[in-house]
């Protein structure tokens, strides 16, 4: 047999964690009504103690954690809630374990993985892409909403792993064919006029990234992860239009958010006159300049130019319940049914506005792509700062 190599960390000690290295089938059946952490590496930052029904078992490596693994199902025929793997020299190795791992247990796919790093940096994002079974880098301030963090990811997993509805097989010949038809038509039409408004674009867009980086510090582009068709999360673009560190500010604005708190429904995020918009954001927004990057992402396939708005991750996961889930069944999209009916407007709750995406998942053509494309102009400039 091979000799493992395991990650070489620092030496450091977590204070609230158990290690199970020595006796794994005795902790375990201590925690048989506990959802199981496991906390791959060495840790010197103490968890949460306020997290019910969820208890982090320390292990020293991968190993160590199959170990964990193999004894959950063994037992129980559970799966831990989540993997932590903290990053440090020669964790790399590590990875590419993992990585065998989940090729010999599909079954595994269905839990949350996290890189644990003091930074969340370049090299270490290039890690979520060389590993795509990496769902997330958090920091140790992370580690405070770990639950939470826990229970968004797996709920977005089980989304992304039900498989797609078939056809019905009562459906005529000719409405597939058409159904077909629609969708060849559909992305022919978002690649021609994609490309084609790139390169028009492309002066205009030289001039907007030099007058952002003139105003503010920060990217010209924002990127963020947006929740698509079927719950598809990919990384969604636009010109920046905020100051750099805007998201850290988005807790103290909650209370000024037009959709309201609702805590126990669905959730949107929108504010009039937000502070954290810059002079230049407050344009590009009410002009709509600001989504023009958003052409590549149509070019990639992740979005079409009509659809339903890809959502934030937040706001997405407040969504998949039956009675809102039917608006991710159509394509992701820079305008559609939304935008050319409310865009701008404050008089909207969410529940509005989840109806009319559901009402264009279910009117989904090419046909009415084209009808709302034709009603868009009048829409992209919008009267209130929102």
């Amino acid at each position: 047999m091979d000799k493992i190599t395991t990650p070489t960390l620092q030496p450091v000690v977590c204070e609230n964690v158990p290690n199970v290295e020595m006796n794994t089938g005795a902790v375990i059946r201590d925690l048989v009504n506990e959802k199981i952490v496991l906390m791959v590496g060495q840790f010197q930052h103490r968890l949460p103690d306020d997290m019910p029904y969820l208890k982090c078992l320390l292990v020293a490596n991968v190993a160590g954690a199959e170990k964990v693994i193999a004894e959950l199902k063994r037992l129980y025929r559970r799966l831990p809630a989540a993997i932590v793997f903290r990053v440090g020299s020669g964790f790399e190795t590590g990875l590419s374990q993992w990585q065998e791992f989940f090729a010999l247990q599909p079954a595994m796919t269905a839990v949350p993985f996290f890189l644990l790093a003091d930074k969340v940096t370049d090299r270490a994002r290039s890690l979520k892409r060389d590993f795509p079974f990496v769902d997330d880098i958090i920091t140790r301030e992370s580690l405070q909403d770990l639950s939470g963090k826990i229970e968004f990811v797996t709920k977005f997993k089980n989304m992304q792993l039900l498989p797609p509805e078939p056809e019905p097989a009562a459906l005529p010949v000719s409405a597939r064919k058409g159904k077909r038809l629609g969708y060849v038509l559909k992305r022919t039409f978002d690649i021609t006029a994609a490309s084609t408004a790139l390169v028009l674009a492309s002066p205009l867009m030289l001039l907007i990234a030099i007058a952002i980086k003139l105003e503010s510090k920060g990217s010209v582009f924002y990127a963020s992860p947006r929740a698509g068709k079927n719950y598809k999360i990919f990384k969604f673009y636009k010109f920046r239009t905020m100051v750099a560190d805007a998201d850290k500010q988005l807790a103290k604005l909650k209370h000024l958010n037009q959709y309201g708190d609702n805590a126990k429904g669905a959730v949107f995020y929108k504010v009039s006159n937000d502070p954290r918009i810059t002079r230049l954001g407050n344009f590009l927004r009410n002009t709509s300049l600001d989504e023009i990057p958003q052409l590549f992402n149509v070019l990639k396939g992740d979005m079409s130019l009509v659809g339903n708005r890809p959502l934030p991750l937040y706001e997405a996961a407040t969504l998949t319940t039956d009675e809102w889930a039917e608006r991710f069944i159509a394509p992701a999209g820079i305008t559609g049914l939304w935008q050319i009916s409310k865009r701008g407007k404050k008089e909207m709750s969410a529940e509005e506005r989840i109806e009319l995406d559901i009402n264009y998942a279910h009117r989904n053509s090419f046909a009415y792509d084209m009808w709302l494309i034709m009603n868009t102009p009048k829409a992209l400039i919008q009267k209130d700062n929102v």
